[in-house]
């Protein structure tokens, strides 16, 4: 069992940036791939960005590539989102996830752990 647990959200101008930290409990973080996803008002949740059990290898949707990271401290447990030359479009809500194994995952079913998700709000 993991449990997850996002912060770092909240108001920012288009062209800023945020830090989204995903905190874990369990002895088995370093066993799961971690994911990020996010979800705007009446659109259907989609992938953002994911990161190995090692860190080493990782993975963005076209729309972020570029402008976002993900990086994972396994000695503390936690995943990170650095968004950075942040647009309106990406306001949505945004969700940390864990899906059991080393390989990278993009698709939503293939995770099995969820955060309650952090508003990010960009405007214009």
């Amino acid at each position: 069992q993991v449990q997850l647990v996002e912060s770092g959200g909240g108001l920012v101008q288009a062209g800023g940036s945020l830090r989204l930290s995903c905190a874990a409990s369990g002895r088995a973080f370093r066993n799961y791939a971690m994911g990020w996803f996010r979800q705007a008002p009446g659109k259907e949740r989609e992938f953002v960005a994911a990161i190995n059990w090692s860190g080493y290898s990782t993975y963005y949707t076209d729309s972020v590539d570029g402008r976002f990271t993900i990086s994972r401290d396994n000695a503390k447990n936690t995943v990170y989102l650095q968004m950075n030359s942040l647009k309106p479009e990406d306001t949505a809500v945004y969700y940390c996830a864990a899906a059991m194994g080393a390989v990278i995952q993009t698709l939503l079913e293939k995770y099995d752990y969820w955060g309650q998700g952090t508003q990010v709000t960009v405007s214009s």
